[in-house]
């Protein structure tokens, strides 16, 4: 191993960026989907079951490249974004945040949905015959009984996103101080004589927030689930 230039160290402060955002903004629609999922049936249940679990199925290549043809400057949505809002995603840190956030899309949703269908339905339904809407009984009963879940749904997502590379580089390239993240800054290395000791470097540094990150997560998913229990 050896001592990181400021461009390496840059690449640990954009991957921190990039995963906090991707995990912030998939929350509430993680939350929502997986409420679905759980709770509710309806038509192309299954087919949304399917869509959201596709990441991870799909070489990450292909869906970073099904993004760059979504939302590069030449794609429908990102074009109406950068007409509409002066908004460009691709090859913008804004977009490694989005590949990232697509590719921890399933396992924020899964870790959140197994969380609400452990919660007993009776516990629901003796809140909605008191006059509750869903939306009360949700956000009173259930949110609080399955926040061990969300957080740990949140870390998982926050972890593979920090992780994330082949729909990063694909849809975002590589592009130091903007899109180069740390999996992506490793490559870099790799492929220039003497670059081991960083890539190395990394590697460790990768290592230590991904460890940090499940611990941070047992811990808070204990202390919820201690204050809900009432202990």
């Amino acid at each position: 191993m050896e001592t990181l230039g400021p461009e390496a160290w840059q690449a640990v402060r954009l991957s921190l960026k990039v995963a906090f955002w991707a995990t912030l903004a998939a929350m509430p629609l993680g939350i929502a989907v997986a409420y679905l999922l759980a709770r509710v049936r309806f038509p192309g249940r299954g087919l949304l079951n399917g869509l959201v679990h596709l990441p991870l199925i799909l070489p990450p290549v292909v869906t970073g490249y099904l993004l760059l043809l979504g939302f590069g400057r030449q794609g429908p949505i990102g074009a109406a974004l950068h007409e509409l809002f002066g908004i460009t995603l691709a090859f913008r840190w804004t977009g490694a945040a989005l590949a990232a956030g697509i590719m921890a899309f399933p396992l924020l949703v899964r870790a959140i949905r197994l969380a609400i269908e452990a919660v007993d339905p009776k516990l629901e339904e003796a809140a909605a015959t008191l006059g509750a809407s869903r939306m009360r009984v949700f956000a009173t009963v259930t949110l609080p009984l399955i926040l061990p879940g969300v957080i740990a749904g949140a870390i998982l997502a926050f972890a593979k996103a920090m992780g994330e590379f082949g729909a990063t580089i694909t849809f975002v390239s590589n592009i130091p101080g903007e899109t180069q993240t740390i999996p992506s800054a490793i490559y870099a290395f790799l492929q220039v004589p003497g670059g081991e000791g960083a890539a190395m470097t990394l590697v460790v540094i990768s290592l230590a927030i991904a460890m940090a990150a499940l611990f941070l997560s047992e811990w808070l998913a204990r202390r919820v689930a201690a204050r809900v229990a009432g202990r």
